[in-house]
């Protein structure tokens, strides 16, 4: 009776223990895999951050002209040989697997919080499965040894909207949505949203740690964002398919306005302090 009793209340405990994880916890990772591989694929999300950060400071302080984006962030991994692009591969099964994570969260996840916060994170993790996924096919296609055919994608999409029955109008609402996707981050940056999706039991100085990473990352990113946003309006305005262009045209952009290095140096800077905030959401993001 009495071991009947223990092994009853063990069940209790348990079944109460999911469902408090369910209620107060989580990215929502459907699985263990896809948790360790998701894992795997935030710290080579962020190392790819601090690549591209790398290419804007070095042309910032006039190195050649390399392209500053995530082709060309996956292409220098690329080029170490067969070790970069087994790298490569797992850096593919990583970031897709994230994506995988951030779906399901979009779905059905962030049931610890409710009402407007709960639809930003839910959207936020719908950004995040796009631009991992961007990363992924990036990666992807430099393993393929096809480096060159993604660069000219913006502009492929903006001739082909403009093709259509009020071509400039969608190549508009693109430009909005890019906008609202950099308002989004600013949000999370200043408001310190993101703190939300990690543990709560973080060392003190991970956390603090965090908190000015993820701060001054979300911010430098949404910078990024509305740059490429901004390009997307030019070229709704002017019916100009080569008005556009994706990080690398928009960072130069906004060098050659600003008639300096300044932003690009600044705007490195928070990339590189995204990626540095990616290893420790990657350790400490909440998974059940």
């Amino acid at each position: 009776m009495t071991t009947e009793h223990t092994a009853g209340e063990a069940v209790e405990d348990v079944a109460e223990e999911a469902v408090d994880r369910t209620l107060h916890g989580g990215g929502d990772a459907p699985s263990r895999l896809v948790e360790l591989l998701g894992r795997a694929g935030l710290i080579a999300y962020g190392a790819v951050h601090l690549l591209v950060a790398g290419l804007g400071l070095r042309l910032a302080f006039g190195a050649r002209a390399a392209e500053v984006d995530q082709q060309a962030a996956v292409a220098a991994v690329a080029s170490v040989g067969t070790a970069g692009t087994v790298l490569l591969v797992v850096f593919v099964a990583g970031l897709v697997a994230f994506a995988v994570w951030q779906i399901a969260a979009t779905v059905a996840g962030f049931r610890w919080v409710s009402g407007g916060e709960r639809f930003r994170k839910r959207v936020g993790a719908a950004s995040k499965a796009i631009a991992v996924l961007a990363v992924a096919l990036a990666a992807a296609r430099s393993v393929l040894g096809d480096q060159q055919s993604g660069r000219a994608g913006p502009q492929k999409l903006v001739t082909w909207l403009l093709a259509l029955p009020a071509g400039n109008l969608l190549v508009a609402a693109v430009a909005i949505t890019v906008m609202v996707i950099a308002g989004t981050m600013i949000y999370t940056g200043v408001a310190r949203t993101f703190m939300g999706d990690l543990v709560d039991d973080m060392p003190a100085g991970a956390r603090r740690a965090a908190v000015v990473l993820g701060a001054v990352g979300n911010v430098a990113r949404a910078a990024a964002f509305a740059a490429v946003g901004v390009l997307f309006a030019v070229a709704a305005l002017r019916g100009d398919p080569a008005r556009v262009g994706g990080l690398d045209a928009a960072l130069r952009e906004l060098v050659s306005r600003w008639q300096g290095v300044s932003p690009l140096v600044l705007i490195s800077l928070g990339l590189a302090a995204f990626g540095l905030y990616c290893v420790l959401d990657a350790r400490y993001r909440r998974a059940y």
